[in-house]
């Protein structure tokens, strides 16, 4: 049971910070009046599709992202051409669905060889119907209809190119703009769920015990309060307690806690890690008292720059060399450690799962061919040039960059999947 609870938390956490992604970038697309044709978590085949209202909602087998799927971000796909024969479907004198194969079965419709059609600017189509022209208005949200598969059109208003520059913008930003406020909430969450330290602490209390570490084995528990080891006391004095940890591998010591408001002296013999200090596989801490709303706010501002800080540092270490690329993790990796997390308890895992929000949020700022980063700048360039630039080249670049991130996911999931058969 605890193993399925495990699974379900750590595919919660993916499922929650990808969708406050793509929703943002589809939330914001959809206020500008862009046609979203589709709403897709994850990428590769699809897995679950439904259809509501002018968007399509698709769940994916690779559980490595998503996206949104705008109209005009691509070439659009007009499959009406001249020459062409189709049956129309007419309501209120404008054509509501265009149907292009199984003519015969088609009721209700007319039908014609295409002569000129237009479903972006004049949105009409002329027909030549038993040898008369007949020009029909075509309804800004006809479809598109082959092969079991509807397609809205996309009038020229609604492309995401013909936006003003601010629009565009907005809805590129607004993902990782998402992350960053659900970062910020779930910090927010963390330090109500923790407290903050109460003032003039005079004792400290086991914050969490490791399984399978002499610890756990000898019995101490999560709420513990460490009053002395070996006879020496205690208090607040973090470093204390670990000294002597360390300088007691194979030694048992003594620990005088109080548990339930008992006194209690329970034996634990440390175990020496890779530098031959003693470990036992505890954390403790001061106690904390309640935060306050202001508390909260500020500590989670706090939270939000240093995580900040240590993500840049990071990818500082990746540029200047410092991280080989078999130090590098990919989605494999990423879900063995949060499901390690999600088995401590729901503190750790809305701690991390901020964590990975801020991070998502982050990495799609930089300026990386089919990033949120990249789209981002070729915006601004289009800003400085006072016009856009070429829609080809700039797909050509996004995707070139997306197949370099995916060959790179690859390998990183390849070395994931090495280290779990090593067992590292």
């Amino acid at each position: 049971m605890e193993t399925i609870q495990v699974v379900f938390m750590t595919v919660l956490v993916f499922f929650v910070i990808v969708t406050i992604h793509e929703w943002g970038h589809y939330f914001f697309a959809k206020r500008a009046g862009i046609l979203v044709r589709e709403f897709a978590i994850g990428f590769g085949p699809k897995l679950f599709s439904v259809k509501r209202g002018e968007t399509r909602y698709t769940l994916r087998l690779i559980p490595a992202g998503g996206f949104v799927r705008m109209a005009g971000e691509d070439p659009e796909i007009v499959e009406v051409q001249p020459g062409q024969t189709v049956a129309v479907r007419i309501k209120d004198d404008k054509v509501t669905r265009i149907f292009l194969d199984r003519l015969d079965e088609r009721n209700d419709t007319v039908r014609g060889e295409v002569e000129h059609v237009d479903l972006e600017r004049s949105l009409s189509i002329r027909l030549n119907v038993e040898g008369e022209s007949e020009t029909y208005v075509v309804h800004t949200q006809a479809l598109v209809i082959a092969r079991g598969k509807d397609t809205q059109i996309a009038p020229i208003d609604r492309h995401f190119g013909s936006k003003p520059l601010r629009h565009r913008a907005m809805a590129i930003f607004a993902g990782p703009m998402m992350n960053f406020i659900l970062a910020f909430v779930l910090f927010g969450a963390y330090v109500q769920m923790v407290g903050v330290p109460a003032e003039n602490p005079t004792y400290m209390s086991i914050t969490r015990v490791e399984e399978s570490m002499p610890a756990a084995e000898a019995g101490l528990k999560k709420g513990d309060i460490v009053n002395s080891i070996n006879g020496i006391a205690i208090g607040t004095d973090l470093d204390k307690l670990i000294d002597i940890i360390a300088k007691s591998p194979n030694v048992e010591v003594k620990i005088d806690i109080v548990r339930d408001g008992a006194p209690l002296s329970i034996n634990v013999t440390p175990r020496p890690n890779e530098a031959g200090e003693g470990k036992v596989g505890i954390s403790a801490a001061p106690p904390n008292r309640s935060a306050s709303f202001g508390e909260t706010i500020t500590r989670s501002a706090t939270l939000m720059k240093d995580m900040t800080v240590y993500i840049f540092e990071s990818f500082k270490m990746l540029i200047t060399g410092q991280f080989k690329l078999d130090d590098l993790g990919g989605p494999v990796r990423t879900a063995e450690v949060t499901s390690q997390i999600a088995k401590q308890g729901i503190v750790q895992l809305t701690s991390w799962t901020a964590l990975l929000s801020l991070y998502l949020g982050i990495f799609n700022l930089l300026p990386v061919p089919a990033l949120d980063g990249s789209r981002l700048l070729f915006l601004g360039l289009e800003a400085v040039r006072r016009r856009p630039l070429d829609p080809n080249k700039e797909s050509m670049v996004h995707f070139i960059g997306f197949a370099m991130l995916m060959l790179l996911m690859l390998v990183v999931t390849y070395n994931d999947i090495l280290r779990l058969v090593r067992g590292e």
